[in-house]
């Protein structure tokens, strides 16, 4: 699947361009705006948590890198925890449903 895919690649890209924080910059964003149009697209229901997690990850790498201005650090330390707080709440959402589904009949 192209999503898997790209997913894969952006996190070796987080890792190997922490150096660049210009192209993890421009990387989250991307990878923000996709999951956006996702959300949109499923009426918020469904969102990919491991696309989430993903940006989650790429806002903890920028949030600790020292060459970044204080302020954008910081940003991304907040957005990092938003992140989290929301992969969070969709796992937890998603888990009851897993576990019972064979309880419900649309699901049989």
């Amino acid at each position: 699947m192209r999503t898997d895919q790209s997913l894969n690649s952006n996190t070796a890209t987080a890792t190997a361009t922490s150096s660049q924080p210009e192209l993890l910059v421009s990387a989250v964003l991307h990878l923000m705006s996709h999951y956006t149009v996702q959300s949109g697209q499923t009426n918020g229901e469904g969102a990919c948590i491991k696309l989430a997690s993903v940006i989650e990850r790429h806002l903890k790498v920028l949030s600790d890198l020292p060459e970044l201005a204080p302020v954008l650090r910081a940003t991304c330390q907040q957005l990092s925890e938003q992140w989290e707080i929301l992969i969070h709440h969709n796992l937890s959402r998603q888990a009851p449903a897993k576990r019972f589904g064979w309880l419900h009949p649309k699901n049989a």
